[in-house]
């Protein structure tokens, strides 16, 4: 396993800048954002894609700094009910594909989507129950029977023909937020379609890490690191459903924080060797959302911590595999 940085904490720095800090706390693998809510501050398609100069000058930084790609993040909504926000982030998609396989990077990283209730509608709606009765009989179905589904296995094509697996973040507010929804999709478009897994999602569900990893098992293509605590005496009142602003960081449910900060060592050790169990053996990447802690210091913090509890060398024999 390798420790590396989804870039996004360091977007306000050129990507030479980004890459010189980043490398001098031994991180050698980045993650960059090419598009959607992930912006394009280290890898715009719309420029490397036709500028022929500036694509062999982020190859040459890369070399500089010894540093590769674990993969390009283009997380939109291409299921959006609005066409031309849909549209954008399909864009998005197909140029963060073709970039990739460019660069000679395997995955990119997105969301599923998630549509509205009906044709009519302009803004996603995003379902956690079954009733009223409207909700199972009509907009789910027509959310992935009529949206989702026909819309990934023509998207999964495309990254077929280019080589590219899709990794999709679970994450509340999309379609595929955990592994039934996940592993239901990919079941209708095929197996090029897995999981970014940012456990940080699951963790205020209620789901069990290492369970929600021996669900994924072979569809886990890329892993985010980033904690979450639930604040029991807000969540103990309220619940975990909380659509508060994390500026209201003291009345909410819930909290993203830097590793180690929601869930102890002993949490995380599981976490990496069941990644392991399942035959994970590739980047750990660590994304920072702690609003109490500043990017320099979160991001010192949980490169200290995981430095403590990856699995980096291959053992003989690994049975279970």
């Amino acid at each position: 396993m390798k420790l590396g940085v989804y870039t996004a904490l360091v977007a306000d720095r050129s990507l030479e800048e980004a890459l010189k800090y980043l490398t001098a706390k031994g991180i050698r693998v980045v993650e960059l954002g090419s598009g959607g809510y992930s912006g394009t501050a280290h890898a715009n398609p719309d420029e490397l894609l036709h500028d022929g100069k500036k694509l062999a000058a982020m190859r040459d930084l890369l070399k500089k700094y010894d540093t590769e790609i674990s993969a390009l993040n283009c997380s939109g909504n291409p299921a959006h009910p609005q066409k031309d926000i849909a549209q954008k982030a399909h864009e998005d998609y197909e140029k963060t594909i073709l970039l990739a396989e460019k660069l000679g990077v395997k995955k990119i990283i997105t969301f599923s989507g998630c549509p509205g209730d009906s044709p009519s509608s302009q803004l996603q709606n995003w379902v956690t129950c079954f009733w009223p009765p409207e909700v199972w009989g009509k907009i789910l179905d027509y959310q992935w029977n009529d949206v989702l589904i026909p819309y990934w296995e023509k998207a999964i094509k495309f990254a077929e023909d280019h080589g590219i697996r899709v990794c999709i973040e679970l994450i509340a507010g999309f379609c595929v937020y955990n592994p039934e929804t996940l592993l239901k999709l990919r079941a209708a478009v095929g197996n090029t379609l897995g999981a970014n897994l940012d456990l940080s999602h699951l963790f205020w569900q209620g789901a069990d890490p290492t369970e929600v990893i021996r669900a994924l098992g072979p569809a886990v293509f890329h892993f985010h690191a980033k904690d979450t605590r639930v604040e029991p005496f807000n969540a103990a009142r309220n619940g975990v459903l909380d659509p508060k602003h994390f500026k209201e960081g003291l009345a909410r449910s819930w909290n993203h924080c830097t590793v180690g900060y929601g869930h102890d060592a002993l949490v995380w050790k599981d976490i990496i060797r069941t990644l392991r169990m399942v035959g994970y053996d590739d980047v750990i990447s660590i994304e920072h959302e702690d609003p109490l802690m500043s990017t320099d210091e979160g991001l010192t913090k949980a490169i200290d911590f995981l430095n403590g509890i990856l699995i980096v060398e291959q053992p003989q024999g690994m049975w279970w595999v």
